[in-house]
């Protein structure tokens, strides 16, 4: 099943923050012409408001045109593949809608694949916004240990600096006691007693 719903998850794009299939796509898997599905819809266009279907701006579309042509190898792959003219886009109840104006098997069955590619387009989205968090969750506790073994090490070595200091402290005061005893071993001693 997952094998027959990729082809048609990667025909679903992002537009207007919306998850959309385009005209001429639907078209494809209807197998109908492109300008048949427009026919049917501009026939029954009270049955799609703007929350299910809308017309992409020219930019829009030259600008979807150039991230999918960019996906080919060559620009003479994708060349006459793709219409001249700005394509309708349908959201996830647009397409379910259209099964119902087109009124043929292949446009039932092809809407039930079609509605099984958006629901796991959306599972995809949740499931990736989910490790996403905790990515980042994970990422903040590593930078925190990170920041906690520095501010350890800094400490160890200011405890380590000052253990330097008193170490050096300790033999210069036994150098000096050395110094000491060695010039009172030299120094003649008084003699205690009669003389």
């Amino acid at each position: 099943m997952n094998e027959e719903l990729i082809p048609i998850q990667n025909l679903i794009y992002e537009i207007r923050g919306k998850k959309v299939m385009l005209d001429f796509d639907l078209a494809k898997l209807y197998q109908v012409e492109t300008k048949a599905l427009k026919q049917a819809v501009r026939r029954n266009i009270d049955r799609f408001p703007d929350d299910f279907l809308f017309t992409l701006s020219q930019e829009e579309y030259n600008s979807l045109i150039i991230s999918i042509r960019s996906q080919f190898v060559t620009m003479e792959e994708s060349r006459g593949k793709y219409p001249k003219y700005a394509p309708f886009a349908f959201t996830e109840q647009g397409v379910a809608m259209l099964s119902g104006v087109l009124k043929s098997d292949i446009a039932v069955k092809v809407s039930i694949a079609i509605m099984r590619a958006f629901v796991r387009v959306r599972e995809y989205l949740l499931t990736t916004a989910s490790f996403s968090a905790e990515l980042k969750e994970l990422r903040a506790r590593v930078d925190l240990l990170q920041r906690e073994q520095e501010e350890s090490l800094e400490a160890v070595n200011d405890l380590s600096e000052d253990v330097r200091k008193d170490i050096d402290s300790l033999y210069l005061a036994i150098g000096e006691l050395a110094e000491r005893i060695e010039t009172k071993k030299n120094e003649p001693r008084k003699r205690i007693g009669f003389k």
